[in-house]
C-alpha cells in the first residue's frame, strides 16, 4: 500500500485539464475567441424574399430599394395575387412578412405579394428622406418636408408599373404605414383614392403641420360624399389621441367607407404596429359571412367521405351550415358565396360542386398545404 498522501482535488483537476489542452481536445478561451473572430458571420436573409432597385425620375433621381416577398403557390402561373405596399420597409417589411405568414396560415388573408419600400444608395439618411417623401404639407421644423405629392406620383407612375411588369399582380392593392407613413397612407386615400382598395394606418401623424391632412379631407369631401375603400387605423393608449379621434369623426360622414379604429392598450407610438398591422390585415381582407336561403343550405346536408372509413357530416343548426369532422369536432361553415364556405381562424375552405343535373356531388377541400375532393355519399 502506498504511503503517499492523495493529491489535492484542485491539482488533480488542473492536471486533467492540462492533458486535454495539450492533446487538443480542449481549447483555451482565448484560442476559441481568436478562432471566432476570424470567421465572418453570415447575414440573416429572409427566406422567399428578393431585393430590387428602382431609380426614380419623378423624385429627382432618388434610388429606392424595393423588397419583395412572394406568396405560397406563386409558381402556379394561372394565378395572380393582390399586392400590399409597405412604407418604411427598412423597419416594417420583415414585420409585415412575418405577420402575413401567420395570418395566411390561419386563413384570415389570401395569398399576397408583399412589397416593402425604402431608400437605396450609399448610407441613406432615412429619417430625413421619410420626412421629405411622406409629408403632404410643409413644416418649418423640417425644411425638406412637404414632398408627398411627388412620392405619390412616383408610386403611381413608376413603382406600381415596375411591380406589375415583373410579377403576376391583380389590381387589388393595399397601402400601409406607420407615423409619417400612416400620414402618407391617409393622404394617398384622398388624393388617389382608386389607386388602392385597402388602407392601414398605425399612429398616423395627423397632427403634422397643424393637422394639415384636414385640408385634403375637406377638398375631397367637397367633390364627393363617397369614399369607397376599406380603412383600418390604430393608435397606442399612451399617445396623445385628440387629433386622431377628431380625424376619425371627420370620416364618419362618408358613404361607402368601411372603416374601423382601435386604441391598443399598454402601447406607445411604435409598439402598436405588430397588433395594428395584424388587426388591419384581418379587417381589410375579412371575408363576408353571408346569410343564405335555407333551401340553398339544405342541398349541402349529408355525409361526405373524407377518407376510407372516415366520414364528415354537414347539417344545419339555427340557420347556419355546420360541419362535424371525423374526429367529432364541430365548426360553423361561414358562407362566402352560395358555393364557397370557410371556417374562421383555420385554413379550411370548402367549394361545393354539382353535376350537370344540379345535384351536389361533393366539395373541394382546401387546407394548408393540401387540396382534395370529398365525395358526398349520403
Amino acid at each position: 500500500m502506498s504511503t503517499h498522501p492523495p493529491l489535492p482535488r484542485t491539482l488533480v483537476f488542473s492536471t486533467i485539464l492540462l492533458f486535454l489542452f495539450c492533446a487538443g481536445v480542449l481549447q483555451r478561451p482565448g484560442d476559441l475567441y481568436a478562432q471566432q473572430k476570424e470567421k465572418t458571420p453570415s447575414p440573416v436573409v429572409l427566406t422567399g424574399t428578393q431585393l430590387l432597385s428602382l431609380t426614380s425620375s419623378v423624385v429627382a433621381g432618388q434610388e429606392y430599394a424595393i423588397q419583395v416577398s412572394l406568396p405560397q403557390h406563386y409558381s402556379d402561373t394561372t394565378r395572380s395575387f393582390p399586392v400590399v405596399y409597405v412604407l418604411d420597409g427598412q423597419w416594417d417589411f420583415a414585420l409585415v412578412q412575418a405577420i402575413y405568414g401567420q395570418q395566411y396560415y390561419d386563413g384570415f388573408v389570401p395569398g399576397l405579394i408583399i412589397v416593402g419600400i425604402t431608400w437605396g444608395g450609399a448610407h441613406p439618411n432615412v429619417d430625413s428622406l421619410r420626412a421629405r417623401d411622406y409629408t403632404p404639407t410643409h413644416g418649418d421644423q423640417i425644411p425638406q418636408s412637404g414632398q408627398a405629392a411627388r412620392f405619390l406620383s412616383f408610386m403611381k407612375q413608376e413603382l406600381i408599373p415596375f411591380i406589375d411588369g415583373r410579377f403576376r399582380t391583380s389590381k387589388d392593392r393595399t397601402l400601409m404605414g406607420s407615423s409619417f407613413g400612416g400620414l402618407f397612407t391617409l393622404y394617398a386615400m384622398f388624393e388617389e383614392t382608386s389607386l388602392f382598395k385597402r388602407y392601414i394606418a398605425a399612429s398616423p401623424a395627423v397632427m403634422w403641420a397643424n393637422d394639415g391632412i384636414n385640408q385634403f379631407e375637406e377638398e375631397y369631401s367637397q367633390k364627393t360624399p363617397r369614399l369607397p375603400v376599406k380603412l383600418y387605423m390604430v393608435i397606442g393608449q399612451y399617445e396623445y389621441q385628440g387629433a386622431f379621434q377628431s380625424f376619425v369623426k371627420r370620416l364618419k360622414k362618408y358613404e361607402g367607407l368601411q372603416f374601423e379604429t382601435k386604441v391598443i392598450e399598454n402601447t406607445g407610438h411604435s409598439g402598436n404596429k405588430a397588433e395594428g398591422f395584424t388587426r388591419g390585415l384581418q379587417y381589410v381582407f375579412a371575408r363576408p359571412s353571408l346569410s343564405l336561403d335555407p333551401a340553398i343550405l339544405k342541398q349541402y346536408v349529408g355525409e361526405y367521405e373524407v377518407a376510407p372509413q372516415m366520414r364528415a357530416k354537414i347539417y344545419i343548426d339555427q340557420g347556419r351550415l355546420m360541419g362535424r369532422a371525423p374526429d367529432g369536432s364541430v365548426q360553423v361553415l361561414h358562407a362566402e358565396s352560395e358555393q364557397d364556405f370557410y371556417v374562421k381562424g383555420i385554413f379550411l375552405f370548402l367549394h361545393f360542386k354539382k353535376d350537370e343535373q344540379g345535384k351536389v356531388t361533393g366539395f373541394q377541400l382546401d387546407q394548408y398545404g393540401s387540396t382534395q375532393f370529398v365525395k358526398k355519399v349520403e
